[in-house]
């Protein structure tokens, strides 16, 4: 694989201030073509990548077919994938993810307490 270190960070939810553009008006069709361009976007570098590798292993004389049916992987393997894995599912459900913390941010116990009171009003 890669033998650069890797620099550890720290977790820092980021996101882009302001309201997004909306393009269709159904609820969550944005989001939605959102992530198919996400999608669209990692299976083009897989098949870029994967149309790499056949040639250089068919340059080299390698069964790549072959070889990949037969690889086991290992630990550190496992936890390579599982991690590229969860970024690319945070890339996926970005918009989501950056709706919901927007919406948690919103709702403070002031806010609670106000909403109470409102209702608590004969």
């Amino acid at each position: 694989m890669n033998d650069t270190p890797t620099i550890e960070r720290p977790h820092m939810v980021r996101h882009a201030r302001g309201k997004r553009p909306q393009f269709y008006d159904t609820p969550g069709l944005d989001a939605a073509m959102s992530m198919i361009m996400v999608l669209a976007n990692e299976l083009c570098v897989v098949r870029d990548r994967l149309d790499s590798a056949e040639r250089v292993a068919a340059a080299q004389g390698l069964d790549l077919a072959g070889g990949i049916e037969n690889l086991a992987l290992d630990q550190t393997a496992l936890e390579e994938r599982e991690v590229r894995r969860q970024d690319f599912l945070q890339r996926l459900f970005y918009h989501q993810l950056k709706d919901a913390d927007e919406a948690g941010q919103a709702h403070t116990q002031a806010s609670y307490d106000a909403a109470i009171h409102d209702i608590a009003q004969p």
